[in-house]
């Protein structure tokens, strides 16, 4: 059973955050407190308040007008939403800017906001928090780009370490016109971002929507047919050729390939150069995008500790069977029914087995025709975290096979983002589980009175009791599927 909310929980019913970047201001909300965030509400605008910061040092005064509108509507949601708690909290523009502290007391003025302006090693704990709440077992450094600065942390062990911020991002830089200067003033930055965080970056976790819009435009480039940013992780090698790439194009064409603002793609060329060196300088061995950062970080930082040691993919897997399946509950139990197959896999095998049985039947609802279809969808683009993208889809195959037994359309666009062996593997995990809801009828108090057994060459599907009246040809059939797909042979046995 999954554990109870504790009273920190339950006073936390529905969060809001409110992020005032220096390009952007965003107000999440979270439905409650939970290991893998639900998202109640998202809402962005691209207000600018940090344009011309570098030469004015002042707030624009038009990113100002387009702030305070925001911020007002915002503390209006917030208030006929109910929230239980809500978070203020600024960035690098309001940070640096002369006129920040009359900007944030103008705001808790007009809205009632408590407006909390974040230093810049705080902001990059924060980012380094919300990656940890994607992964839980993170470790490399992170990298948070906003409009007007870029904060470096180190993560590990569940950790954060050194931590390091310059004012280097994409609203600061498009005001430097020379591009050699530009290139000059990257450089010379990134340097002291890599002396301060010092030793070699097994992975470098990318936060930001200038990363974003650069791994989006990577996915169009190489027809990459998941197009799920948290995630993503393309070579290394291959990142740095489409952000080389980025600045031979025009941004009107890339954000209509891509479906970007255009005003988000303007900047974008800027980031792709800072990219460029950050990659140059820090050598990593592997590049993952991150949809989790400051805001989630936020969350993460009000989280009881038990929560956080919790699996943020088995909680969203439950979540949704609590939501969506026809017996919740009978995912634990086909996950026990079919632990005989998996007694010998690693631990990691496992987690991935009892996420499909949590899931396998979510999508009952869906017409017979496209259940195999929508059960792929749902694990593969699901706002879930704790899962790489071979792991999504070797689960999205799983619940494939789970409802029909050949390959079509869907697999061979998929597969080839998983060895060969994996959709073998995946074929065997849906069959089980198919033999098990048939069996059954995805119903708890059958499978307690049955049992799978693999051994000399055979798999045994033993009977016992009252489950002795629930075998008929659908059943044989499926376990003559399954054990074809591990060769063996199949044999009922039934039991007093």
């Amino acid at each position: 059973m999954p554990p109870m909310p504790d009273a920190a929980e339950r006073r936390l019913q529905r969060i809001g955050v409110i992020d005032i970047g220096s390009n952007s201001v965003r107000l999440v909300v979270f439905d409650g407190m939970a290991r893998s965030p639900a998202y109640f509400y998202n809402e962005k605008v691209l207000a600018g308040l940090g344009a011309g910061l570098k030469e004015t040092g002042r707030l624009s005064a038009d990113g100002v007008r387009r702030a305070m509108t925001t911020l007002r509507r915002f503390a209006g949601l917030a208030e006929r939403m109910q929230l239980s708690d809500v978070k203020a909290v600024a960035t690098a523009a309001v940070r640096n800017a002369r006129d920040g502290s009359d900007f944030v007391a103008a705001v808790e003025r007009e809205t009632g906001l408590h407006v909390h302006v974040a230093s810049g090693d705080e902001e990059a704990r924060l980012s380094a928090q919300g990656v940890l709440l994607g992964w839980p077992d993170a470790e490399g450094v992170v990298a948070d780009m906003g409009g007007a600065s870029l904060e470096l942390a180190r993560v590990g062990g569940c950790d954060i370490g050194e931590t390091a911020s310059a004012n280097l991002g994409p609203l600061r830089l498009a005001e430097i016109k020379d591009g050699s200067a530009r290139k000059k003033t990257i450089r010379k930055a990134v340097e002291a971002l890599k002396e301060a965080i010092p030793r070699p970056v097994e992975r470098l976790f990318l936060v930001g929507g200038s990363w974003r819009a650069i791994a989006r435009l990577d996915m169009v480039r190489g027809s990459y047919p998941l197009p799920v940013l948290h995630g993503y992780e393309p070579p290394v090698s291959q990142f740095v050729a489409t952000s080389e790439w980025i600045g031979t194009q025009r941004p009107e064409a890339m954000a209509k390939a891509t479906g970007t603002s255009l005003e988000r793609m303007k900047l974008v060329p800027y980031a792709s150069e800072v990219l460029i060196e950050l990659i140059a300088r820090l050598d990593p061995e592997r590049v993952a995008i991150s949809a989790f950062g400051l805001r989630e970080g936020l969350l993460y930082g009000q989280m009881p500790e038990a929560m956080r040691r919790r699996d943020p993919l088995i909680e969203a897997c439950r979540h949704m069977e609590k939501g969506l399946a026809r017996c919740p509950g009978f995912g634990a139990a086909l996950y026990q029914w079919l632990q005989p197959l998996y007694e010998d896999a690693p631990e990691g095998e496992k987690r991935l087995v009892r996420a499909a049985c949590l899931l396998h039947d979510t999508n009952w609802r869906g017409h017979p025709d496209f259940r195999a279809e929508l059960g792929f969808e749902t694990v593969a683009r699901a706002n879930m975290s704790g899962i790489d993208h071979p792991g999504r889809v070797f689960l999205g195959l799983a619940l494939i096979y789970r409802y029909k037994n050949a390959d079509g359309e869907l697999v061979a666009r998929y597969a080839s983002l998983i060895p060969p062996a994996r959709v073998v593997e995946a074929q065997v995990l849906g069959g089980a589980m198919r033999l098990g809801a048939m069996l059954s009828g995805a119903s708890t108090g059958v499978l307690e009175h049955t049992a799978l057994e693999r051994a000399e060459g055979r798999l045994r599907l033993i009977l016992r009791g009252p489950a002795k009246a629930f075998l008929n040809d659908a059943v044989e059939k499926r376990l003559q599927v399954l054990a074809r797909r591990l060769s063996v042979v199949p044999e009922v046995v039934l039991g007093d």
